[in-house]
């Protein structure tokens, strides 16, 4: 097997820098457009053989060290009885979004076993067919609560925020809710054959750090601490999330995220020296002709100092971009080196 990527998450120095790229299973490749011509995307996620699929069609077009398991973060809400679903162009929608405790109390605990089995089984196929390590993940508790309290997508959070500062208690219940039961889902993939998770916080940024550290850290880092006898390395991204770093360092997270506005150089002093960084060129580079993205790549390979750096995105592949770019990307930064 292919062991760049796990070697770099234990601190060891592998030959080359390991890539991968995150929603590489998706949008922008022809074969995963075919498939969404004929299935939506909960269909895919449900289906064990088409997940598998899904999550194959980019380590085999691209070459790159680690697989992310095909699916999406509210399938673990479904499971726990909230009805949703995915609108194409706009995101999850939530059928009756919580206002109260009594929207909490309507919410099962997660038995990954009964509600999700088609994960597992997904998982199961996967580690049958790879040759490069599969990574496992879950949305945070933040980022979930947002969808379950706004709805759907919001801009600002509002109502997200209103019920965070007005009723605490009732925020950090369902905070312990979201975290029991994405740590249970999280436990559940290991226990398939997930060789690393992460956890995805896309809405934290709209936070500040005293904000974060109150409110949403304890949640994450009760994930962190929960799997941490499991062995495999832990990672956490958010968006937006620069001023949040060292915070999210704290949380026992073993790799930590960086999108693209905070050079990984900066992020290292905000982090310390003991996690691994992940990231971070922006995606849109990728659209841009051969000779900038091989530019910019190199400036984040340089950043990232050759050493505890996973090389990816600062967020996920766009639809527009091109996969022999992708492609070019990958054999560039396993060409690259630190005295290049």
């Amino acid at each position: 097997m292919n062991d760049r990527f796990l070697a770099v998450c234990r601190g060891d120095a592998p030959d080359a820098t390991p890539i991968w790229f995150m929603r590489q299973a998706g949008r922008s490749l022809p074969e995963y457009r075919a498939l969404r011509a004929t299935h939506d995307i909960l269909t895919l996620c449900r289906t064990p053989e088409l997940a598998a699929e899904v999550t194959l069609q980019p380590v085999r077009r691209l070459g790159v060290d680690a697989a992310i398991l095909f699916s999406d973060i509210v399938v673990p809400l479904e499971a726990m009885g909230v009805a949703l679903k995915i609108v194409p162009g706009v995101g999850p929608i939530i059928e009756s979004p919580i206002a109260d405790e009594s929207g909490i109390d309507s919410l099962a605990p997660l038995s990954p076993e009964d509600g999700v089995s088609y994960v597992l089984e997904t998982i199961g196929i996967l580690r049958k067919e790879l040759d490069v390590p599969l990574i496992g993940f879950a949305g945070a508790p933040f980022t979930l609560a947002t969808y379950l309290i706004e709805g759907g997508p919001s801009k600002n959070q509002a109502r997200t925020k209103a019920l965070m500062y007005g009723a605490p208690k009732v925020w950090h219940r369902l905070m312990h809710v979201l975290a029991d039961s994405m740590l249970a889902y999280l436990r559940a993939q290991v226990s398939a054959g997930c060789q690393a998770i992460q956890l995805f916080d896309s809405w934290a940024g709209h936070l500040g750090p005293i904000e974060y550290g109150e409110f949403v850290l304890p949640a994450v880092k009760r994930i962190m601490d929960g799997l941490k006898a499991s062995g495999v390395p832990r990672i956490v991204f958010g968006v937006t999330t620069g001023e949040l770093l060292g915070l999210i360092a704290e949380s026992g997270a073993d790799v930590v995220g960086v999108d693209w506005r905070t050079p990984l150089d900066v992020a290292r002093t905000r982090t310390g020296e003991a996690v691994i960084l992940q990231g971070n060129l922006d995606p849109a580079v990728c659209l841009a002709p051969w000779e900038t993205v091989r530019a910019r790549a190199g400036d984040v390979l340089e950043r990232g100092g050759g050493r505890n750096h996973i090389f990816n995105l600062g967020h996920g592949v766009l639809p527009d971009t091109d996969p022999a770019t992708l492609k070019r990307l990958v054999d560039f930064v396993h060409d690259w080196r630190p005295d290049a």
